[in-house]
């Protein structure tokens, strides 16, 4: 089907402007200027007045949890939460049950995802103390980057001998993303803070999260991974970047085309911070910990200035009995974020002046320059058609019943919001349409515009 969307603001590429786009055969086929004569034939028309169209989001950091733990999400899904949240393409993480290490397992999942996903797709592999030779396979055209746990993990997923670093920073294919927390430093705080617990000083309640997976901890991790891309020549992002500090560590001299070394943060650090544990507890424990106001308002700084090259959810979910039973010490880490990143991020930026440019630029652009995805992340003519469309005055609240990750839970539950998608194209086709899913057609496969 091809459609007309008219009159919409768009917002690509640095400016903000009125005009229509004609989407034919899944591409975006023309961008006509507001007043420009067009014939769109017998397109079904889609009057955009008032709404802004934006790139579809793609969202390079989400735990979508299959195969394996589809008890809290699965790919199906959590992609249904995706296009309802703007998102048209995903790269999802290897900690799953089995864990994807293996080329195998990992063409499980895009086996998966291909009969499931509403949304595009791409996969990490997972690196391990003792799967180089798998790494060493991967077609860096087909697959995003290998995840590389450097900081506390679950089964065999944490890489801690030097001598695997060394070599997966030497001779891995493609880009490495880093989850950047020292073990020791955790391992030590944890065993302090049970210990205190024990003894009745501290309460084992959310507020003591930072405490253990602390600003050091994360500055210890992302430095050392540092260090090892700048020796070793490697392309990396380092991840869910969470403290003022690891700020230092990232450039913003330099083209993102250019840049070899780059970072992420997600929309929790930047609408949370260490005072909302009290009335949030457990629903926002993630790792790395949600940190000081200080860090918060130097990370929304760094959104400006170009040392945060991308924003991502770690869309990770849990059953809410999961994170709300027990003490800190068995409550799970992790929330589901993905239907509502543009939503937190619009009233995180009305707070600071809202710069729709800037967050096109942070959400769709630059991922896709920065994993150097093919034809995606721009409205421009050629490109494939995943756009989403957005009404910056809706009033509305943001409500766990509206949820649509499996787990049925947020923690934005209860925050008043400006922005609503109201459509959502994958691949040209209408996947979203104020609240209706169109599940007819899947999303495809990312492809990089890389050297083998």
């Amino acid at each position: 089907m091809n459609y007309w969307i008219k009159n919409a603001t768009l917002v690509n590429e640095g400016q903000t402007y009125v005009a229509s786009v004609f989407v034919s055969d899944g591409k975006i086929a023309k961008i006509v200027g507001e007043g420009e004569p067009f014939d769109a034939g017998s397109a079904t028309v889609i009057d955009a007045t008032g709404k802004y169209l934006i790139p579809g989001i793609i969202d390079e950091h989400v735990h979508f949890r299959e195969p394996g733990l589809t008890q809290k999400a699965d790919i199906y899904t959590e992609s249904r939460a995706a296009v309802a949240g703007g998102v048209t393409s995903f790269m999802d993480m290897p900690n799953t049950n089995p864990q994807t290490t293996t080329q195998e397992l990992l063409q499980q999942k895009f086996d998966l995802a291909a009969e499931k996903s509403l949304a595009n797709y791409s996969f990490y592999l997972g690196a391990t103390n003792d799967n180089l030779s798998e790494v060493i396979k991967t077609d860096p055209r087909k697959v995003c980057g290998i995840k590389l746990f450097m900081g506390s993990s679950t089964g065999n997923m944490l890489v801690d001998k030097n001598e695997v670093l060394v070599r997966l920073f030497r001779e891995s294919p493609c880009l490495i993303a880093t989850h950047c927390e020292d073990e020791a430093t955790i391992y030590a705080n944890t065993v302090r803070c049970k210990d205190l617990a024990a003894k009745g000083e501290v309460i084992a309640d959310a507020s003591i999260h930072p405490f253990v997976r602390t600003m050091e901890a994360c500055y210890k991790s992302s430095s050392k991974a540092v260090d090892m891309a700048e020796k070793f020549g490697a392309r990396l992002h380092v991840m869910h970047i969470s403290t003022k500090q690891e700020l230092s560590l990232f450039r913003n001299d330099i083209p993102l085309k250019d840049k070899k070394i780059t970072a992420e943060t997600c929309p929790h650090y930047l609408w949370f911070d260490d005072r909302d544990y009290e009335a949030k507890s457990f629903a926002i424990k993630c790792n790395p910990a949600i940190k000081s106001h200080r860090d918060r308002e130097a990370l929304l700084q760094a959104l400006h200035n170009g040392l945060i090259d991308t924003i991502g959810t770690d869309h990770a979910p849990h059953l809410l009995e999961e994170k709300m039973t027990g003490d800190y010490f068995t409550s799970k880490s992790g929330f589901p974020s993905i239907q509502h990143s543009l939503q937190v991020m619009v009233e995180a930026m009305r707070n600071d002046g809202l710069n729709m440019p800037l967050l096109v630029q942070l959400m769709c652009h630059n991922p896709a320059v920065l994993y150097q995805i093919d034809r995606r992340g721009f409205i421009r003519e050629g490109y494939y058609a995943d756009l989403a469309l957005v009404d910056l005055n809706h009033q509305g609240m943001i409500t766990n019943e509206a949820e649509f990750s499996k787990c049925g839970w947020t923690p934005y539950n209860g925050l008043e919001v400006h922005a609503q998608v109201t459509h959502t194209f994958v691949n040209g086709n209408l996947v979203y349409e104020n609240g209706t899913f169109h599940e007819e057609h899947k999303g495809e496969r990312l492809l990089f515009n890389r050297m083998a």
